[in-house]
């Protein structure tokens, strides 16, 4: 790709439905926008979708996107693991190259602008596009998910949406709109049922219990087993080889022992650390798949929604 090159990765509250989720990607096809990648969670109920290009090529197709997921996603009716405020729950923009984090800042707010005057879904901006402090951390914008929210939003001033509103979307309820750096989305499996021993792990590690730097954590019960699912935003800061001996440290404690690791979306060749434990343990990793530099050259093929 030539010129300034922006990531966005929007993650949807649907997973089980192919179709919906094959529609919600036709719409985002037509604005000019690469896809690079995107998967599906059934117990997570989501979708993350990973797509690059010019930065207004890529902002329209993410607004694109909302727009079909609030005509097909009803939040009243989706249940999942995950948590969610939104049918579009996420919208982040990411500088790839010949563009700053501050110029996705500047992205993060049209987009927010367009969602909300097309589509009647107010917008909570967080991350570096934050509007106030209190709303950094994605993990406050989302506290009580889509149904406390909704109550919240009436009866606190201060957890209303920072653009639109006050009240949420009746079925797509807000969307939070931002703009990061590189974060990788690793999950470990256990060989357990026990989610309560992952979550313990969970607490231990995640930054904001006082655990490693740039980690978020949660654990889950997926496909019979427990899961700590973990979003590392700074991996640089905290490579991933750590955040792995940490866990398998505490696992080792609670005498619970790893299965398998799986990378969500795309990780950057810089992340990658080729010999080491946690890679080689890594389910179905293709470099030339799952690699963002390898995507970058060889977009998919977007689906047609039919």
């Amino acid at each position: 790709m030539s010129g300034p090159v922006v990531e966005c990765v929007p993650n949807f509250s649907e997973g089980a439905d192919a179709r919906r989720v094959e529609a919600i990607l036709a719409a985002m096809a037509g604005a000019g926008a690469s896809l690079l990648d995107w998967s599906m969670d059934a117990d997570h109920n989501r979708s993350v979708v990973t797509i690059a290009g010019s930065p207004a090529a890529v902002v329209e197709a993410a607004v694109r996107g909302v727009g079909k997921a609030v005509e097909l996603i009803d939040l009243t009716r989706q249940h999942g693991v995950h948590p969610r405020i939104g049918a579009a729950d996420v919208i982040p923009f990411v500088p790839i190259s010949g563009v700053k984090l501050e110029q996705c800042v500047l992205l993060a707010r049209q987009a927010g602008l367009e969602i909300w005057r097309r589509f009647g879904v107010p917008v909570f901006f967080y991350e570096a596009a934050a509007a106030r402090p209190d709303r950094a951390n994605l993990e406050d914008v989302r506290r009580g998910q889509f149904e406390g929210l909704r109550e919240a939003v009436s009866k606190d001033p201060s957890r209303r949406p920072d653009l639109g509103g006050p009240g949420l979307h009746p079925t797509a309820g807000a969307c939070a709109v931002g703009a990061r750096k590189f974060l990788v989305a690793y999950n470990l499996y256990f060989d357990s049922s026990d989610v309560s021993i992952v979550r313990a792990i969970a607490r231990e590690i995640r930054a904001a219990s006082g655990g490693l730097r740039a980690v978020k954590a949660m654990g889950v019960l997926v496909h019979g087993r427990a899961q700590l699912s973990m979003n590392i935003t700074d991996f640089e800061s905290t490579p991933i080889s750590q955040v792995y001996s940490r866990v398998a440290s505490l696992a080792a404690r609670h005498h619970a022992g790893l299965a398998e690791g799986e990378i969500i979306g795309l990780i950057p060749e810089a992340a990658c650390e080729r010999d080491s434990e946690w890679m080689r343990q890594l389910s179905g990793f293709d470099p030339q798949l799952k690699i963002l530099e390898h995507r970058l050259g060889a977009p998919l093929r977007w689906p047609d929604g039919g």
